[in-house]
């Protein structure tokens, strides 16, 4: 499937953007600028079941090959974001990018997270409140994206999570030269998995303090943390 897309800046330089779940190409308000105003033509898609893109069958291959359908190959700059990063990291190879940033990649996710996937739907019509209170740290753009993207996502894109983590999706190695960057207050991973992505080859670097969404969380905390990277 073909994606719908969003562009910023015309550089030289390609960057290519992956959203998260119940989110979309508008997540990346203040991440996506700020990479244009670096020389990168910025390139940010809404997954399938997200956003202006089609509807369809959901699965970590299909959203992957709607990547690699969507993006043009050999960005300089991959950045995905939880859901985002496990489909960007099922395209990476397709895609080759020069190097990739995975953002609190939902990886290896804990089980009662999975298990509350059931009631990702129901969040679909949370309230400006809910949503205030769910991310305090959040600035009120944030929370009208949040509120817009929410309302433009398909609820069945939730349903297929416990079968995709039925398995283990952390990459075995990176296939480009690759960085994690962890939510220091984040409850999305297991104890020790930043150690074991060292081993595998990662470069780990953490922004402490900010919550899963965390360039929304500490904007400047996480362009701290792409330094060297972008």
């Amino acid at each position: 499937m073909r994606l719908h897309t969003h562009e910023w800046g015309t550089g030289d330089r390609i960057a290519v953007l992956v959203h998260g779940i119940m989110s979309d190409h508008r997540t990346w308000h203040r991440v996506a600028p700020a990479l244009a105003d670096k020389g990168y033509r910025v390139i940010a898609v809404d997954l399938r079941g997200h956003g202006a893109s089609g509807r369809g069958e959901y699965s970590p291959e299909y959203w992957a090959d709607d990547l690699v359908e969507t993006l043009p190959a050999g960005a300089e700059l991959a950045i995905g974001h939880s859901l985002g990063a496990m489909v960007l990291a099922g395209a990476v190879e397709r895609l080759a990018p020069a190097r990739a940033v995975y953002c609190d990649p939902a990886w290896e996710v804990r089980e009662k997270l999975v298990a509350a996937s059931a009631y990702f739907a129901a969040f679909r019509t949370a309230s400006r409140s809910m949503i205030r209170n769910f991310n305090p740290r959040w600035d009120e753009a944030d929370v009208d994206v949040e509120l817009a993207t929410l309302a433009a996502w398909d609820p069945a894109t939730a349903a297929v999570l416990p079968g995709i983590y039925a398995v283990g999706r952390t990459p075995a190695r990176p296939v480009v030269p690759s960085l994690v960057v962890l939510a220091g207050a984040g409850e999305l991973h297991r104890a020790g998995l930043d150690a074991e992505l060292k081993r595998r080859g990662f470069e780990v670097r953490t922004v402490e303090g900010a919550g899963h969404t965390l360039y929304r969380d500490d904007f400047e905390g996480f362009m701290g943390a792409l330094d060297g990277w972008i």
